[in-house]
């Protein structure tokens, strides 16, 4: 039997898409306009025929790369929305005071929360992420200490059994935890169910939970449950929730830090 791909009848131009998206994390209809000398109107017939045939999803002004059960690798997250996400990491950090217990989880959204910490003072911060030992390792006046398990190549997130375990020890005053995706009604989404582990413990032994994410997550999938918004004491976003989302987060006295409203 021969199996013929879903992109086999892509012309150049939607395969230069396709390869873009799957390169920088998300295209935009404006700047592939520009590039490929078309009307607006054209690449978004483009993208509505790769989102067709699952190839990416479509997200307001443009598409991102379709990710329903495999997450995109580390240079595409770090690309996306990295305004936004820098902002999120400054707001979260001013959460945050001296002299304080602090869980940091994997994500390129908790890694710049990290970067805006690095004047605290006081602090103790277990990780099981490389790149915040790598931003904080120097830091005097910050403590940090690593979880052992299986260090993933992709991202330097260290996840398994061994990391749970490790995690269980403590009793912190906050953590930082991020997502892969957010539903409206409330639930916390990630891929790797490894990660989703710890991140559960990072959860559970932490007196206040600090959910960091960009409105993007609105709009994206993943298959492995975290958890619910019920379980969070502050969202850090960029722009409102979704009005179900909104509505939980209220009832659930979830503190909501909109940077753009800031």
């Amino acid at each position: 039997m021969i199996t013929i791909s879903k992109d086999s009848n892509l012309n150049a131009r939607q395969r230069n898409i396709l390869d873009h998206a799957r390169s920088d994390g998300e295209v935009e209809v404006d700047s592939l306009a520009l590039r490929y000398n078309v009307t607006p109107q054209t690449i978004r017939r483009d993208l509505n025929l790769l989102c067709g045939l699952r190839l990416l999803q479509r997200v307001h002004g443009g598409a991102i790369a379709h990710d329903g059960v495999s997450n995109l690798g580390y240079e595409a997250r770090s690309r996306l929305a990295s305004e936004e996400k820098r902002a999120i990491g400054e707001h979260a950090a001013r959460l945050i005071p001296d002299d304080c217990s602090l869980f940091v989880n994997i994500g390129t959204t908790t890694e710049q929360v990290a970067r805006h910490l690095v004047n605290h003072i006081g602090m103790l911060v277990i990780t099981n992420n490389i790149n915040v030992v790598n931003t904080l390792r120097h830091c005097e006046s910050i403590q940090v200490m690593t979880a052992g398990g299986v260090v993933r190549r992709e991202d330097g997130g260290i996840v398994g059994d061994a990391t749970v375990d490790f995690i269980r020890q403590f009793k912190v005053d906050y953590a930082v935890i991020g997502a892969s995706a957010l539903e409206e009604d409330g639930t916390i989404l990630d891929y790797d169910p490894r990660e989703v582990k710890v991140a559960q413990e990072i959860i559970a032994n932490a007196r206040s939970v600090i959910l960091v994410a960009d409105a993007m997550k609105f709009e994206r999938n993943a298959p492995v449950r975290i958890g619910n918004i019920s379980q969070i004491d502050y969202l850090v976003t960029d722009s409102r929730p979704p009005h179900g989302f909104h509505e939980l987060c209220k009832a659930h006295d979830v503190a909501l830090v909109i940077t753009s409203e800031a």
